[in-house]
């Protein structure tokens, strides 16, 4: 396979222009499996589609697009010898394997509708989407499986119970003997419209209990070309590893459709707890071209040494999940010899929105800006554009509706009526827009600080902090104070070799005030070794302002 150098041309090369000019027209009838997967297989049957490598960078797995292609008629012939078929909901929850491409690919081909599930949630959490969803299977592994049958009594939609490995349960379907006895074969030639749902996945949860979030067919298996064309810089020959539990949306965001539409190969790795030099060693061992990890990851890479790993392959890098941190964008580049990280701004409910390109300027801690075939603006709470600078809420315009947004929140029509107003998608989080068209995250709207009538961001706090040598990661939130409403209030977690002290949470408070500006220093800061987050890697502050509030 040939590797792009880092000069190669990006495929934005003028922002204006392909804003203009970008058009997603998707027929009437629609189904990603056939039309992305089955079409490239038909064209270019042994082109690599999906390496998978272990926890230690070994190949498990080289796939073509034959080989899925084959796979997902297999996995789609076994589901409907089951009776599974368009419209049943079907949990998923298998690691970074080949079976979960099976198993998600087979679904959508024949208009059932997968619901990614993270392989940490507990029996409660896999209760609560199976009964929320009314999911009438659950594919999983024998690790799920256990956790399946803690809870298999309170699960009353469900009727077909599958695991993949070689120890399934008693009463459990094998996935792979279901395959090899279901073959392959035909299956539906038109089996949805582009309409038609094609996935549920859930919320993060960061701020009340998972919503699920309805993806169709033609807008969520094309809408990620925007993702992987102008974000990713994707093309053709291209090996992209987006670091993610298959459980995310991130996952489909760096490894379903968008990239296949490239042409460029999916990369996924069993990863156990993440290890700098072990994920620097992957990258050249298997020159990836592409590489997209959350925030909390690269700034544990920074703490290695780059320079002594050939990563010569690697052109392009991107982040998402939360706002990178500019000091860490300029620790990176440093590092890895020259390699800028392009942040990207999405949801679960979105595709890419808001992106830095390889065909503009980056402007470290910006989001970027909005990405084709989207309008994406910064409104006040009654719908109007604020002025440049000013903070707002994050809107997608709906009318004419883009390609990557979500129909609506499954089941839930008064959640999906609060985000959806007056022509335009309310994303509830916060930013501000440059006189460039730059937008500046703020935070979501339930976490900006109010203090003394200022309004605060946690995030510029916390790219101060990050900024410090002495200071690995740091979360900020309010604490509530009589005296001026709330008090910015931060959480640190120290670099190696770090020590808390009086004398240190000083100097970090004056590194903030000189920084950013006075009224914005964290009045009190707390040493910690962990941060809570959620099971995708977002901190959770909800629970840190629990625990301000019961003395913690």
């Amino acid at each position: 396979m040939s590797t792009p150098s880092r000069n190669v041309v990006p495929n934005l090369v003028d922002y204006d222009q392909a804003r203009r000019e970008f058009v997603l027209e998707p027929p009437a009838r629609f189904n990603p499996v056939l039309d992305i997967v089955e079409r490239w297989a038909a064209e270019e049957p042994d082109a690599p589609a999906l390496l998978t490598l272990d926890a230690a960078g070994d190949v498990v797995a080289r796939q073509t697009v034959a080989d899925l292609a084959a796979d997902s008629r297999r996995a789609a012939r076994a589901l409907q010898q089951l009776g599974i078929g368009k419209g049943d909901r079907v949990f998923v929850m298998l690691p970074r394997v080949p079976a979960w491409y099976a198993a998600v690919l087979g679904a959508i081909r024949i208009g059932a509708v997968p619901l990614p599930g993270p392989n940490m949630l507990t029996g409660k959490d896999i209760a609560y989407r199976i009964n929320r969803s009314g999911a009438v299977a659950a594919i999983t592994d024998e690790a799920g499986a256990a956790k399946v049958q803690s809870v298999v009594g309170d699960l009353p939609t469900l009727r077909h119970v599958i695991c993949s490995g070689a120890g399934a349960p008693d009463g459990w379907h094998s996935l792979s003997a279901l395959m090899e006895s279901a073959g392959d074969g035909g299956t539906p030639q038109d089996p949805t419209a582009a309409d038609d749902p094609m996935l549920i996945y859930f919320t993060s949860g960061t701020v009340a209990q998972p919503k699920m979030v309805l993806h169709t067919q033609a807008s969520y298996g094309l809408g990620h070309v925007i993702t992987a064309r102008f974000w990713q810089d994707l093309r053709a020959g291209d090996l992209h590893w987006t670091v993610s539990d298959t459980g995310w949306a991130k996952a489909t965001w760096g490894g379903l459709f968008g990239q296949w539409h490239e042409r460029a190969t999916v990369v996924q790795v069993q990863l156990g707890k993440p290890d700098a030099d072990t994920i620097l060693r992957m990258l050249a061992r298997h020159r990836i071209t592409s590489f997209c990890a959350p925030p909390t990851l690269y700034r544990l890479l920074v703490q290695a040494d780059a320079s002594a790993y050939d990563l010569s392959a690697l052109r392009h890098c991107t982040s998402a999940g939360e706002p990178l941190n500019p000091e860490v964008m300029r620790a990176w580049k440093e590092g890895t010899g020259g390699l800028t990280v392009y942040d990207g701004y999405g949801q679960t409910e979105t595709t890419n929105i808001v992106a830095n390109y390889r065909g503009m300027e980056v402007r470290p801690g910006s989001m970027g800006r909005p990405t084709p075939g989207y309008v994406v603006d910064v409104l006040d709470d009654d719908g109007q554009p604020v002025e440049p600078g000013t903070v707002g809420n994050i809107c997608v315009q709906t009318e004419p509706r883009p390609i990557g947004l979500f129909r609506g929140y499954y089941n839930d029509p008064d959640a999906t009526a609060a985000v959806f107003r007056d022509g335009w998608y309310y994303t509830g989080d916060k930013a501000a827009k440059d006189e460039d068209g730059y937008l500046w995250f703020e935070g979501r709207s339930d976490d900006v600080i109010t203090s003394s009538a200022y309004r605060i961001g946690p995030f510029e706090v916390e790219s101060a902090l990050v900024e410090h040598p002495a200071v690995m990661e740091a979360a900020v939130v309010g604490k509530p104070d009589p005296d001026r409403t709330e008090i910015v209030t931060a959480f640190v977690i120290l670099a190696p070799g770090g020590k808390p002290s009086d004398e240190l949470a000083r100097e970090l408070q004056d590194h903030v005030k000189t920084v950013t500006a006075p009224y914005k220093y964290p009045r009190e800061i707390h040493f910690v070794d962990e941060l809570p987050k959620t099971i995708s890697g977002k901190i959770r502050r909800t629970e840190l302002r629990a625990r301000l509030r019961n003395g913690g």
